[in-house]
């Protein structure tokens, strides 16, 4: 299953970030496609939904070993590469991983950090922490992904997402928040057959908001918020227009053309 992050985002620069557009989405191929036959193909796909829509440019996040390819391959200026993951270390003994001076030097202006996947295999609150901090060191905008694998009757989930903010936001100096993107995603409803209730988003952005404003003051308030969990072309303007949020982070969609064109042609008036 794949992802698309929605944002609003700026104008595109020398450092390959998209300038100021209605909406960003963030393409999360996950480890999909199996070839780079395949992904160029998608990558055609993706181009051609970018070119239907033009209030919406997109970030593609695909396995990082087509990232340089894919960018060194594109000349325009509506879509900005980034990785899915990226290590807090830059160089040294940690076989698999990347770092994120190689993911800039690849063409990646993005990196997601702290989804849920990367979290289920052991990446802890501290990892994130760092994570944001080399990415914004590199001249590269982190999403931090934050979210709770189910929810009691007690408002527990709060204090988890309380600490899970606190701590990736550590290192992050007050003239560097708006960097930062939070994408919030409910364990509980990735995957399931009904997105989480516009209204529940609503309070769970004040919830964020309120957070970050605690660290930083008023200047907490620029930080963007995305939500992800179950979302497609049927609910996003939706959850757009009532959850009290700046995107998306949406499963499936990415590694499917139909279903991207869809959403974002659902998404162009929102």
């Amino acid at each position: 299953m794949s992802s698309l992050l929605v944002v609003m985002v700026w104008n595109e620069s020398e450092n390959g970030t998209i300038g100021r557009m209605k909406s960003l989405l963030v393409a999360n191929w996950k480890m999909n496609p199996p070839t780079f036959k395949e992904a160029k193909k998608l990558f055609e796909a993706t181009k051609k939904a970018a070119d239907t829509v033009k209030s919406v440019s997109i970030v593609v996040a695909p396995p990082a070993i087509y990232v340089r390819e894919l960018r060194a391959s594109y000349r325009g200026k509506r879509i900005a590469f980034g990785v899915q993951n990226a290590h807090f270390e830059a160089k040294g003994s940690y076989t698999g991983e990347i770092s994120m001076a190689e993911a800039k030097d690849a063409g990646a202006a993005y990196v997601i950090i702290g989804h849920a996947e990367r979290r289920a295999m052991g990446e802890t609150n501290d990892d994130t922490r760092k994570k944001v901090a080399s990415a914004i060191a590199h001249s590269i905008f982190p999403v931090l992904c934050v979210g709770e694998k189910e929810r009691g009757h007690e408002g527990e989930h709060f204090d988890l997402i309380k600490e899970q903010l606190k701590t990736g936001f550590a290192d992050v100096l007050i003239a560097k928040i708006p960097r930062v993107m939070i994408a919030y995603e409910p364990v509980w409803a990735i995957g399931a057959e009904t997105a989480m209730n516009p209204r529940d988003m609503h309070e769970m952005a004040i919830f964020i908001r309120k957070t970050i404003v605690g660290l930083y003051g008023e200047k907490g308030m620029v930080v963007k918020i995305l939500y992800g969990g179950s979302i497609d072309e049927r609910n996003a303007s939706d959850m757009l227009t009532h959850g009290d949020i700046a995107g998306l982070l949406v499963g499936r969609a990415s590694a499917d053309p139909e279903k991207l064109t869809a959403l974002v042609r659902a998404i162009k008036n929102v």
